[in-house]
């Protein structure tokens, strides 16, 4: 596998965002910022509040599955922006500090040819946590690195591939006064032993960083990769539910558009929560010796 499973950061319990935000005003803040149970067996249970629990501190009885709906429909009524507490997952073995500031990424700037692929448009929607309410986080610098259809990373030296000195497929962009960091970007591949997705750092300022992964719809992924140059790759071999990072909170919700797909990710970070990081050992990827072995159907 790759050694892609470590919990890094710290995930804000039931009881710090009671805490933090007051227990009956918290209540209200988590069904409206969707901050739902993960039912993965996998995921940590202080990853996520439970929405029940939530009203149960308000009213002492748990809610009905109706009166549970109304709950979360009354508050995201109000919720403005949508402050969602993610989870930080690790770094994995292939994050490379490139200084690339861009919103389209598809390119080698060296060359500036195009990767193939089905286009994704990317939007993080970047809040702060603070003691009483939740605002756009302006001037945070946002990193996304993932890999081609064929499942390669750029500017790296892997035993099954060695593309170093290309830079396609990472960039940065700089939140704007609303919070907001768009990227122009390909649906990612697949390679073995990682279900798909997307790294990503935020940069609230120059010494703290909040690190994680992004995850597509399994169902969603069989469709586009029925579609060359992803065709080409075979069947993977990988789901969300067996991959050991994936948790639901970091599942994106895509739309269909008329040249591929979009998303937008809302998050919420508590920048006093928030540490240095961590940086990815060599080794761990596909092929590596900490990894997996690479895909037999890996195109050179």
């Amino acid at each position: 596998m790759d050694n892609d499973d470590r919990q890094v950061g710290h995930i804000l319990s039931r009881r710090e965002v009671l805490v933090l935000w007051g227990t009956a005003a918290s209540a209200a803040f988590l069904a409206a910022c969707g901050v739902l149970p993960d039912t993965s067996t996998t995921a940590p249970t202080s990853t996520a509040v439970l929405n029940t629990e939530a009203q149960t501190a308000v009213t002492g009885a748990a809610p009905t599955v109706q009166a549970a709906a109304a709950t979360v429909e009354v508050a995201n009524a109000v919720a403005t922006p949508a402050c969602v507490v993610r989870p930080e997952v690790t770094e994995g073995p292939y994050y490379v500090a490139e200084d690339l500031v861009r919103s389209d990424i598809r390119s080698d700037p060296s060359s500036g040819t195009l990767k193939a692929g089905t286009p994704l448009v990317l939007t993080f929607n970047v809040s702060q946590i603070s003691t009483s309410n939740c605002t756009a986080l302006q001037g945070a610098t946002v990193e996304i690195w993932h890999c081609d259809a064929a499942g390669q990373y750029s500017d790296v030296s892997d035993p099954s591939f060695n593309t170093k000195g290309q830079k396609w497929l990472r960039g940065a962009q700089v939140t704007d006064a609303n919070g907001v960091a768009t990227f122009t970007t390909i649906y990612p591949g697949w390679y073995s032993g990682r279900a798909v997705h997307i790294h990503f750092k935020v940069h609230p300022d120059t010494t703290k960083v909040f690190t994680s992964q992004l995850f597509f719809d399994d169902a969603l992924s069989d469709q586009v990769f029925t579609q060359q140059p992803y065709a080409a790759k075979g069947q993977r071999n990988r789901l969300n539910k067996t991959d050991n990072i994936y948790q639901d909170l970091l599942l994106l919700t895509t739309t269909k558009t008329d040249q591929g797909y979009a998303a937008t990710f809302p998050i919420g970070l508590d920048l006093s929560t928030i540490g240095t990081g961590q940086t990815g050992g060599p080794g761990n990827g596909p092929g590596g010796p900490g990894g997996p072995p690479p895909s037999g159907t890996q195109t050179p």
